[in-house]
């Protein structure tokens, strides 16, 4: 089974992919009520405001521990990662990991892999470019599962499936599987696709997973899921293939536990997910099973670029729970696939400038409210709102100026009409004199105010100025202004 790649959407269609999703009730309908029961479920899992307020802390501590310390912790990994036995491969672009995957597989004249859950490869966009070269790989996880049927994307990084209706999926199921009766009950589709997946487990020649953690110390990979096939990929197939982030590493074993418990409960509204596995190497000799052979790829892709950058650094925070998304006025009403990015939402709108630059992402910066409800649960206190003010900012800098560490894509909605605007604007307010000449001609050439305004009147009626100003009516009442 492959998929259709969806290619990265460019700005200009982002807002016609916003305006067609709002068009959509049965979307809207779906997101709002999916929205509204993770909010719930999260909400139930910390009864103890001050409880949750001290594991945020922790959370934060130990994402920034790791961050300060990245490039030694990253060579403590390799290091102690190559002494358990497991073959380390670094890129610095998504082309450059695919290649490393497609060479490992080519070296086991491999023509199958089966995928536990992984949004870095989606990122690589590692099907379709395995698919060109002879490779198939099949996703396992439920969700994943049916979008790739359905040749579309993830809507969510942790329920890639959210946008579908047991009824979208009952008729999926029966055209895509053979002799699969048509079905709303969610635990006969389930097993339908569980029964469908069962073998390919064992037929793969390569699993491959993402990677949730990886301990330094220890050089242990920590996987996280609920199904099952996350073990099943990584254990069952002689060949296993990990593809990271390099922002996942931290310093200690122990320190992914309070990540694991905000992950966990700011995702799914679990007190605990069914599966943790800790992989910090391939079979030993005296074991019965899993892979022989294993692979950790560690990939840039413009991480370095948001590092780089004292304030930006805090994005690579993220431990990809999705709550932010879950709370997000925004992405509940057009959903994940009008961002057209591989992470959509909050997270998506402060990590895509980094993957794939300003010149792609501009819009998305702006495509908020500014409302703090992301940063307010996120679990590792990422300010996503004053990051999202800053992207703003780089994208309308002009891109001649030079900066400490630019952004690719600098300037990227830079305009010298608006520069020329607003300087307009604060010189006129800085002076009393000019202050006072332009309310005096504002309220007497009012019948000159254009009727379209740019973006402003597209929902809102024009701005005009009041026939008579404040002033203008203290001054009758001698008052002074």
């Amino acid at each position: 089974m492959s998929a259709k790649p969806l290619n990265f959407v460019p700005p200009a269609d982002f807002h016609a992919r916003a305006r067609a999703a709002l068009d959509d009730p049965k979307l809207r309908k779906s997101f709002r009520g999916a929205m509204d029961f993770l909010q719930t479920k999260r909400s139930v899992q910390f009864p103890d405001p001050d409880e949750l307020e001290r594991l945020r802390d922790i959370g934060e501590a130990v994402r920034q521990h790791a961050l300060a310390r990245l490039p030694e912790l990253l060579v403590q990994l390799e290091n102690q990662l190559q002494a358990n036995g497991v073959q380390v491969h670094w890129a610095q672009t998504g082309d450059e990991a695919n290649a490393i995957v497609l060479k490992i597989a080519q070296a086991h004249r491999a023509k199958t892999i089966i995928k536990g859950k992984s949004m870095v490869s989606e990122e690589m966009e590692l099907n379709h470019y395995m698919a060109e070269h002879g490779v198939s790989c099949l996703e396992s996880d439920m969700g994943e599962y049916i979008v790739q049927m359905a040749h579309e994307k993830p809507s969510h990084i942790v329920m890639p499936a959210i946008h579908k209706t047991r009824a979208d999926i009952g008729e999926l199921f029966k055209e895509n599987i053979p002799d699969t009766p048509y079905t709303e009950d969610v635990d006969e589709l389930i097993q339908t696709g569980r029964r469908a997946l069962r073998q390919a487990f064992v037929d793969a020649d390569i699993g491959l997973s993402g990677v949730n953690f990886a301990a330094a110390d220890t050089g242990t990979l920590w996987l996280v899921e609920n199904e099952g096939n996350g073990r099943l990929s990584t254990t069952v197939p002689d060949v296993h293939i990990a593809v990271m982030g390099m922002e996942k590493v931290v310093a200690k074993l122990e320190h992914i536990v309070p990540l694991a418990s905000l992950l966990t409960r700011s995702a799914t509204g679990q007190a605990i997910t069914t599966y943790f596995n800790l992989i910090s190497g391939p079979r030993r000799g005296d074991e019965r099973d899993g892979p022989r052979e294993v692979h950790l790829v560690l990939l840039d892709n413009g991480r370095s670029q948001a590092y780089a950058d004292e304030q930006l650094r805090s994005t690579l925070q993220c431990i990809r729970c999705g709550a932010c998304m879950n709370h997000c006025p925004v992405y509940a009403r057009i959903g994940g696939h009008a961002y057209g990015t591989t992470y959509p939402g909050p997270i998506g709108k402060i990590i895509s400038p980094h993957l794939l630059g300003l010149e792609e992402t501009a819009d998305l910066a702006t495509a908020s409210s500014l409302c703090g409800a992301c940063a307010e649960v996120c679990p590792v206190r990422i300010p996503i709102p004053q990051l999202l003010i800053r992207l703003r900012t780089e994208a309308n800098r002009n891109p001649a100026e030079r900066v400490a560490h630019p952004l690719r894509g600098q300037g990227a909605k830079f305009s010298r009409s608006e520069k020329l605007v607003w300087r307009f604007w604060s010189g006129a307010f800085g002076h009393p004199g000019v202050y006072r000449l332009f309310r005096w001609a504002a309220t007497r050439f009012r019948f000159l105010t254009p009727g379209q305004q740019l973006g402003w009147t597209q929902h809102r009626l024009p701005l005009k100025p009041a026939p008579r100003s404040l002033a203008d009516m203290l001054r009758e009442r001698d008052q002074p202004e």
